[in-house]
């Protein structure tokens, strides 16, 4: 039990900075018009592991896209988790919480039994270590 409060406390406190890490570098890619066609087509969505995912069979070109903003996230989760002494794992499911929150209606987001849900008006179903 007590693993599991410290593992718990650990995430919550690394909640705030994850979500900053997650709006630095990938935001610019993010205002891409083709990031946001997969985006709101529901082509891609939002994973709990902090990234990005293909809801279906991607084009090459939004395989490209999504895998060169995965490599950003990834980049800005490393250098955010040796700022917060956390792991790199520890940092993106965190930022995957949030960015799972941020998510709007009609966007697509993996649920933590791995099934794409859209985002309605209701919260999304995040997993429930999530801060």
């Amino acid at each position: 039990m007590y693993e599991f409060i410290k593992k718990n406390t650990a995430l919550s406190a690394i909640g705030a900075l994850a979500l900053a890490a997650i709006v630095t570098a990938p935001v610019l890619a993010q205002r891409d018009p083709a990031y946001e066609a997969a985006r709101s087509s529901g082509a891609i969505g939002e994973k709990p592991d902090g990234y990005l995912g293909y809801v279906t069979s991607p084009s090459a070109s939004v395989k490209a896209l999504v895998e060169d903003i995965n490599i950003k996230r990834k980049a800005a989760y490393t250098r955010k988790a040796q700022e917060t002494n956390s792991t790199v794992e520890q940092f993106a499911f965190t930022s995957g919480c949030n960015l799972i929150m941020r998510t709007v209606s009609g966007e697509k987001y993996q649920t933590p039994s791995g099934t794409w849900n859209t985002r309605d008006s209701s919260a999304p179903v995040r997993d429930s270590r999530c801060p």
